[in-house]
């Protein structure tokens, strides 16, 4: 994609944001030897400044962040080059990148790199008609094991490197990297602790131990398997990857706060080990990932725990009222301006977060919209809505009163006979 970059035509690359870092620097580094401009997108104003001033070949991103973009008109989706999206299993849902698809060029390239092919294949469908697959036959044969996992942080996996290393100790050791981005850092942290450390980027020499840094391909785990004992290092978001790929799957327990927490009682032990093994915990994972990016799991855990904990014994909260009254709210922008009532849905529910349950009756007539919203909450949203682009048009909202009429005190003073008043 970096090959086809042209001018004025920049790329975007969405990422999902405990990934920002790791992706930012790869493609930063990928972009000097082109000598292309790069921001890595942590926020708008930033990229919004550079965008502006068309001095801005890649964008490195988040899909929040693009979306803020596209509202503020910095980010024309019309004029992107290529669309590269990482991990697009992580999204919220299908609809999430609407805003942006739907005004990107038909000839404009688009990249998806994902661990869930089937998950992801209606949204290929319907924005990458005909896409080239590549890769995703080696995870469907089947997963190879048996290996031992580590879960880590992105930025933590140097560090829960040297931590596998020191639970171990193993006769003889191989570091397999996907690149040779990391092997400085590797070495300088454990080196001094194993004298035998090999890095290998390629295929793996036979040793005791084979720690893979970056989660491996089928075929390339394959060739791990066959030279040693394989530990994986699993980052925040690619379990179900390295589900996949890798079984049976065995965790290595790092030390860290949970051997000085062991008095936890059985019973609720056994219940959250329950949750575990039966329930659906990907969305959980996923709204913790920044933590995770800040704090090792354990103390994650046991934060979570405490909450846990203490809301059993709180007394519920109050009911709120219930109430069916509805206000309509007026949006500047209509038919003419080629406004939809799904762009309009879009903009309450990705940029507002607003429940899309409570959006009521939407009416588009040529020149305004009228959306129907709780009574109790249209002032705030109108007030929100005011400034928004949509469709490139910056639109005034507020909410709205009605025709309107005559003051009743003006009406009464049309039907009151004269005041008679006396003069001198």
């Amino acid at each position: 994609m970096l090959s086809r970059v042209e001018a004025g035509k920049p790329a975007l690359i969405l990422v999902p944001p405990v990934q920002l870092e790791e992706w930012g620097a790869l493609i930063s580094d990928l972009a000097q030897d082109a000598s292309l401009s790069v921001q890595v997108g942590r926020g708008p104003s930033r990229a919004m400044r550079r965008l502006r001033g068309e001095s801005l070949d890649v964008l490195v991103t988040t899909l929040e962040t693009a979306l803020q973009l596209v509202a503020r008109s910095a980010l024309r989706m019309e004029t992107v080059g290529g669309l590269f999206l990482a991990w697009p299993e992580s999204l919220p849902d299908d609809d999430s990148l609407m805003p942006l698809m739907q005004d990107l060029p038909r000839e404009a390239q688009r990249i998806v790199y994902t661990a869930e092919p089937a998950r992801v294949s209606a949204w290929v469908d319907r924005y990458a008609r005909k896409a080239l697959t590549v890769g995703a036959d080696q995870v469907e044969a089947g997963p190879l094991g048996p290996v031992r996992t580590v879960a880590t942080a992105w930025n933590r996996r140097v560090q829960a490197l040297a931590d596998v290393v020191e639970v171990v100790d193993p006769a003889s050791l191989v570091v397999w990297t996907a690149d040779r981005a990391y092997h400085q850092s590797i070495r300088r942290l454990i080196a001094g602790n194993q004298s035998d450390l090999q890095l290998i980027a390629g295929d793996a020499p036979a040793a005791n131990t084979i720690i893979a840094f970056d989660l491996p391909t089928r075929d390339r785990l394959e060739q791990l398997l066959g030279a040693g004992e394989v530990i994986l290092l699993v980052p925040t978001g690619t379990e179900s990857y390295a589900a996949r790929v890798a079984s049976p799957r065995r965790p290595l327990q790092l030390p860290g706060p949970l051997d000085t927490a062991r008095s936890a009682e059985s019973l609720q032990r056994q219940e959250i080990q329950s949750i575990i093994e039966t329930g659906q915990v990907s969305r959980a994972l996923l709204t913790l990932a920044p933590l995770f990016e800040r704090y090792d799991g354990p103390t994650v855990a046991a934060a979570l725990y405490e909450l846990w904990r203490g809301s059993a014994n709180a007394a519920p909260p109050l009911p709120k009222p219930q109430t069916s009254e509805t206000a309509k709210v007026y949006v500047g922008a209509g038919k003419k301006d080629g406004v939809t009532a799904n762009d309009l849905v879009a903009v309450l529910t990705k940029e507002l977060r607003f429940d899309r349950t409570q959006i009521g009756r939407i009416e588009l007539r040529d020149g305004y919209s009228l959306i129907e919203l709780p009574a109790q909450e249209a002032e705030r949203l109108a007030g929100l809505l005011n400034g928004v682009t949509i469709r490139r048009k910056r639109v005034s909202a507020r909410v709205d009163r009605g025709p309107t009429r005559p003051a009743r005190e003006n009406s009464d003073a049309r039907t009151r006979p004269p005041r008679r008043t006396n003069s001198r």
